[in-house]
């Protein structure tokens, strides 16, 4: 007797568009240690939103033949799978490295979320849309690419959403009426 086994979500993040989208794009610097995600929540967030096992595969530039060792550590112990890639300066080694996995995960049934802003994975995430697989992104809602938006992709807001972070971010965006709260701008 032969298991099928168990549909997850892959969870595939691409910390280097993350970290510049927080420093560059929101804070006008380096975001400090409690201004950035912590990452055993989006994993958390993944498990709970489509109550299955989740594989976290964190992606990064080990390009300068360095290792951030302490970093690795802490994924390991989050239960991320680090995935150092090297390559020549001109390569955009993480997102070649995103794209082959998602050109992988095609054949297979599992689900899909990655934590990216960029555009660049909108043709791949889009291959991998229908046969019932769910796909989404995670990010910053408004720094997404408009194109996930089009496609129908989930689109998951790394603070409100998840709930990635220890302290509020200074984003200025478009509120519903609704969930507008007061309180939030009376501190």
């Amino acid at each position: 007797m032969t298991t099928t086994p168990a549909r997850r979500t892959f969870v595939l993040v691409d910390g280097e568009n993350i970290d510049a989208t927080l420093g560059n794009s929101l804070l006008g610097r380096r975001p400090q240690p409690d201004e950035r995600p912590r990452w055993e929540r989006v994993t958390a967030y993944a498990r709970d939103l489509w109550d299955q096992p989740v594989t976290g595969l964190f992606f990064l530039n080990a390009s300068s033949g360095q290792l951030p060792t302490s970093f690795v550590q802490a994924l390991l112990a989050m239960d991320y799978r680090p995935i150092p890639l090297a390559g020549r300066s001109d390569e955009k080694v993480v997102d070649v490295g995103i794209l082959r996995t998602l050109d992988a995960l095609v054949g297979r049934d599992d689900d899909v979320l990655l934590c990216s802003h960029d555009a660049d994975f909108a043709e791949a995430l889009g291959r991998l849309l229908g046969n019932g697989r769910r796909v989404g992104v995670v990010a910053l809602r408004e720094y997404a690419s408009t194109q996930f938006d089009n496609m129908g992709l989930e689109v998951h807001d790394l603070e409100d959403d998840v709930r990635a972070f220890n302290v509020p971010l200074p984003r200025v965006r478009i509120i519903a009426l609704e969930d507008f709260d007061p309180e939030r701008f009376l501190g």
